[in-house]
């Protein structure tokens, strides 16, 4: 796999990263079995930013901007919940329109202005090129009133226009991934749709002035139908290492992870460096072959080994400010980019029922809810149908969700059973029904601004019915 230079954002290491990693080593005398293992562990750290380019290339691999796609630098309004056949990105939901951009911050910084949202919860997460949310300006954190910001990154300095609240970026890939909640109804969507119009944003040295941004270029060689995850998954070993090689020139890496950039070093893998896998011996060359595989299955065992709460599985508080825990980066990545802060949004995720047995649309399901036992939020809370590859399942109602803006039928103990399966529970009870496919599906709990204090889910003192077979 060959990179132009636009596959990439371009620029140099900061002043500060290049100097701590002046002294890494450029080789080390290593055994193949060491090889082999450092080599995984790079692919494993390398893979959130290598996942969240591929993201980037197909999203911004356009000539205008519109309602899916824009080129780098302008914004995306959604102006509906994702078509069900978009598998562009996993995991999509269906409760809020994104507004959101793609920004490289090496050459300038840029200014992202948002409008007056009044009582509309909405958020903003910024995200680096390792999917650390560095920022989450919204509802929850700075409120409704008009703002201005401006992301700067990697070792720039200078002076600010007065107004403007300064956001830094660790790497000079940034995406803002901002969502507003919105019913789905026409009229919702018009109100929406308003408020994403007002949003702006701009490099700096064009702020307060007019700015048309330029047209995209656009790559026609690039496979805009294979998904990120598969495309990244699909790379070979020194393809894979020359491309993160390549992002790791302008998405350095922080002092903390200083151990495993050592540890790269043993594969000839040095930021700021390009990777030359003609430096490691015959046979190392030979045995990292397997790497790519090994360090996918690596991920995927942590899956099968995370701690669940009545069988939904808990991502723990780390999420988006995941610190050194390079395999649970890697594995959320893997399900899917753009993760939010615990205290924006949690997502349990189910793939088993009760029992521990596999999720499987020819059986019935029922999830219930005691009197007063709603997920408790502040913003609000959906539950989303997924196919086994983290995708809507179309079915006949056209739902893909249940959440609290349902009209749901209660129990005479004001309790309320939510039903999954794939044919209809009854006219009576349809209200309560979430679709799902005839073979395996997964189910995602989205709690946005879950409550602090109990009940939450946050300390535990709120957890998720179990999933319980009914035939």
């Amino acid at each position: 796999m060959k990179l132009s230079r636009r596959d990439v954002t371009t620029g140099g290491l900061s002043l500060l990263a290049a100097t701590s990693l002046s002294s890494v080593p450029q080789a080390k005398a290593v055994s193949v079995n060491e090889a082999v293992s450092a080599a995984i562990d790079a692919y494993i750290y390398g893979y959130p930013l290598m996942i969240m380019d591929m993201t980037r290339r197909q999203l911004t691999n356009v000539g205008s901007s519109g309602s899916s796609r824009a080129p780098m630098g302008q914004l995306v309004r959604r102006r509906s919940y994702p078509a069900v056949d978009d598998h562009t990105v996993p995991a999509p939901n269906a409760d809020t329109l994104y507004t959101n951009v793609w920004l490289d911050v090496t050459k300038e910084p840029w200014v992202l202005s948002i409008p007056d949202m009044g009582n509309r919860y909405f958020m903003m997460p910024m995200l680096s090129g390792w999917t650390e949310v560095f920022q989450a300006p919204g509802s929850r954190t700075t409120g409704g009133k008009p703002q201005n910001y401006v992301i700067t990154g990697p070792g720039w300095s200078g002076k600010l226009p007065d107004g403007l609240t300064e956001y830094k970026s660790p790497t000079g890939l940034v995406w803002i991934l901002g969502r507003i909640y919105c019913t789905g109804t026409a009229e919702d969507y018009a109100e929406v749709h308003a408020l994403q119009d007002k949003f702006a944003i701009v490099p700096i040295s064009y702020f307060g002035k007019p700015y048309t941004p330029p047209p995209g270029e656009v790559d026609a060689k690039l496979d805009m139908k294979t998904g990120a995850r598969e495309q990244i998954n699909s790379l070979g070993v020194n393809d894979y290492f020359n491309y993160l090689a390549t992002l790791l020139r302008t998405n350095p890496p922080v002092a903390a992870d200083n151990s495993i950039v050592e540890r790269m070093s043993e594969i000839g893998l040095v930021p700021g460096q390009a990777f030359d896998a003609s430096k490691l011996t015959k046979p190392q060359q030979q045995a990292i072959k397997a790497v790519p595989k090994l360090a996918q299955l690596r991920m995927l065992k942590r899956f099968k080994e995370m701690h669940t709460i009545n069988g939904w599985l808990d991502f723990g508080p780390s999420v988006a400010k995941w610190g050194t825990d390079y395999l649970l980066r890697g594995l959320c990545n893997m399900l899917g980019p753009g993760w939010n802060l615990p205290q924006d949004a949690v997502y349990p995720a189910a793939e088993k029922d009760a029992n521990g047995k596999t999720l499987d649309g020819r059986k019935n399901y029922v999830i219930h809810f005691d009197k007063g036992q709603m997920p408790p939020v502040k913003g609000f809370w959906s539950l989303t149908m997924y196919d086994e590859n983290r995708f809507f399942v179309p079915n006949s109602l056209n739902r893909y969700t249940l959440s609290q803006r349902n009209n749901f039928v209660a129990n005479a103990d004001g309790s309320v059973d939510l039903y999954l399966r794939a044919n209809s529970p009854g006219r009576d009870k349809e209200p309560n029904w979430l679709p799902a496919p005839e073979g395996k599906f997964s189910v995602m709990l989205r709690l946005y601004w879950p409550n602090e204090n109990s009940p939450s889910i946050v300390d535990g003192t709120w957890k998720p019915p179990v999933i319980t077979a009914i035939g």
